[in-house]
Parts: structure tokens; sequence; C-alpha cells
């Protein structure tokens, strides 16, 4: 029986909107990532037989395979091919599950998966449908669904809501997001994970960007609701507009014991499901529910969680839904203050997941976050 195991797994530090990582090429940065992972395990570059890569905003320099123009700007061999992936937000999370499938089944010995978004340098417009930059719904969809003309940041209220999240709630929530990565950062809990990024100016770039410090419920509770005049979402209780990149190296036990590498943890469960295209954003919660059925376990099995912090309401929903621990849901932070680079997301998850479970002895981490057009992969590791 072939397995898929993680070997390592490395992302660079997020960058905030136009921030330290903007200027640069979405390729660039994602060959950075596939540098430093074969540097760290010694991995001739031929060996893999794919690159999987995520990317939600596939125009202007992401167009075309950003997958593939990755591996030639890393200096790859030319037969060394690259795909892309989009499934919004979760699109290197899928871009994870499509490279562990293809190990499992004999496709590939050795893959990488993982992805990448410079949010800084693409129109908002190109990952919601409200038609300034095309309509990626059509006739058919808005006949069926009026509502799905709503944005992310509606959907998200929408939730706030029907699970009568409150304001105070939300922005708790958000403090609490950056009062942990804020901890992690100084404890240094995420140097092992982050290759830092040479920059022009001679520098290298290697904190996330978008922590905030010293913040308080009287300063959120300022700000604004960002998406209808009474709302409740804000900019301090959703993720931030930001750029970054990860990978993560995957295959089989048996390849992995022959290159010398020790694994971190196996794929244990991969699922996806979809859920309504309106509130588009509840899909973690029967996805959770999807990978646990069919992995055997239950909640209380899963000793740490990430669950992508889009807003405040989608993790506040999932905890009501599932009960689970809040100490254990994003311990280190999330989106809210690390940030969420769309198509990078699901694999900087990954990469923060299986780095905090080897750290700390964690038996099995669950990943989910919830993805455009109401769509949620949820993943199960197992530590090795």
């Amino acid at each position: 029986m072939r397995d898929a195991v993680i070997v390592d797994a490395v992302r660079t530090p997020v960058g905030k909107r136009g921030g330290s990582l903007s200027a640069l090429h979405s390729a660039s940065l994602s060959a950075h990532v596939l540098k430093a992972l074969a540097e760290r395990n010694h991995l001739d570059p031929i060996l893999v037989d794919d690159v999987v890569w995520g990317c939600a905003s596939a125009v202007g320099m992401q167009a075309g395979c950003v997958g593939r123009a990755a591996v030639l700007a890393a200096g790859w061999p030319e037969s060394v091919p690259g795909l892309t992936v989009d499934r919004q937000c979760g699109s290197s999370q899928q871009a994870l599950h499509q490279a562990a499938a293809g190990v499992v089944s004999g496709q590939y010995d050795i893959a990488v998966a993982g992805g990448v978004e410079i949010m800084s340098r693409l129109p908002l417009g190109t990952t919601r449908g409200d038609g300034s930059f095309g309509e990626p719904f059509g006739p058919d969809v808005f006949a069926r669904y009026d509502g799905v003309r709503f944005n992310q940041g509606t959907g998200a209220q929408l939730i706030a809501d029907e699970y009568g999240i409150t304001r105070a709630e939300m922005d708790q929530h958000g403090l609490d997001s950056h009062e942990r990565a804020a901890r992690a950062v100084d404890e240094g809990l995420f140097d092992a994970q982050i290759t830092p990024v040479p920059l022009d100016d001679g520098t290298f770039f290697a904190t996330d960007e978008g922590v905030r410090r010293g913040s308080s419920m009287e300063t959120l509770g300022s700000l604004k609701p960002a998406f209808r005049a009474d709302g409740s979402i804000t900019a301090g209780n959703a993720s931030q507009v930001s750029d970054g990149s990860a990978a993560l190296l995957v295959t089989t036990s048996e390849v992995a014991r022959a290159q010398g590498w020790t694994p971190m943890a196996r794929v244990h469960t991969a699922v996806v499901t979809g859920t309504d295209p309106v509130t588009m954003l509840k899909g973690p919660i029967p996805a959770t529910a999807k990978a646990l059925r069919k992995a055997g376990l239950a909640l209380d099995d899963i000793g740490a969680f990430e669950i992508n912090e889009a807003f405040a309401s989608v993790t506040l929903a999932w905890l009501r839904e599932t009960g689970a621990d809040y100490g254990r849901m994003n311990p280190l932070g999330g989106a809210m203050a690390i940030g969420h680079p769309i198509g990078g997301s699901g694999a900087r998850l990954m990469t923060t997941l299986v780095h905090h479970m080897r750290d700390n002895d964690i038996r099995y981490g669950l990943q989910s976050m919830c993805e455009g057009g109401g769509m949620a992969n949820a993943t199960i590791l197992e530590l090795l």
C-alpha cells in the first residue's frame, strides 16, 4: 500500500498589501520557496514528477500557468512540469490533495504542492463576482442564485447574522489572532517554517508583516463596518490583503527512506465538499464532519485545527457547530493577523500546522478553509 507523506514544508513570510513582497513577480516568489525546499532537503529537482501549484487569480503576471513558470524561474530542469490549480482560497490545499493522490496512485513518486498570490498587484475584482473584471458566474447561475452576486464579505455578514455572532465576539477573536501570532513570532515558533526573502535593497524579509501589536477592543470597536452600514464585519475582524507563497514536499514512505528523508506527517484523510454559494463561507463545517467521518476519528482526537480566518464570523460559526476547543484552533494566530494570500493560503496553513504538530507532539491535526463559490477542503494529518 502506497501512502503520501509530507517530508518538509516551507513558506515565505506573509507580506501586507503594498508591503515588502508587493514588487515581486509571482513566479519569482514561488521559485524562492521551491529552491528553499530543495536546498533544505538535498532534493535533486530532476526527481520531481510534478509541481502542483495553487493560484486563485489567473490574470496579469499570474495568468498562463504560474506553476510551470515557477519551475522555470527556480532554474529547475525543463523536464519538471507544473500545474496550476484554482479552488479559490483553498487552491493550494487542493494542490496538496492532488499531489498526495498522485503519489498514492503511483502517478508520482515525488511531487511538490504549494501556491502563491501577490494580491497587492492584482485587482480584487478578479476574485469576486461583481462584474468589475468580467463575470465568472453568468445568467444561469444568477437565475438559480440571485444572491450569488454578494461578495464574500456580505456572505460573512450573513453568517454573523444567522448565528447571532456579535461585533464584540468577532473583534475579540481578531484581537486574539494578533496576540497569538505576535507571541509565536516572539518565541521563534515560525522560524523553522519560514525562508527569508532577499529584497533589492540587500535586506531580507523574514517576519510576517501584518501582525499588529498593542491593539485593543476600543481600537477595533472604532472601525467602520465594511460591507453593510449597520453591519459588524470590519477590517479588524477580517483577513488581510496579502502576498506570500508556500511549498510542501510530498512522497511515499518508501521513497522517503530511499532518499534518506524523515517525513513529518502523512496525509491521513483528504476531502472536499460544496455548500450554498450565497453565504458561501460555511463549507468548513460540513467539510470537517466529512473528514472526521471518513477518517473514523472523533473531534477530540484532533490536537490542533487550522481553520482559515477569512472572517471572524466564519471561524466562530465553525466553533459553534463543531464544539471544538477555541484554544486548539489557530493556536499561532490566523489570517486576520498573519494574512491571507489567497492561492498560497492553503499551503501556508498546512506548513504552520505540520510544524506545530511536530513541535508539540500532536498526533492528529485538521485543516479546513472556506472557498469562493461555496466549497471547502478539509485535510487530516497524522504525525510521523
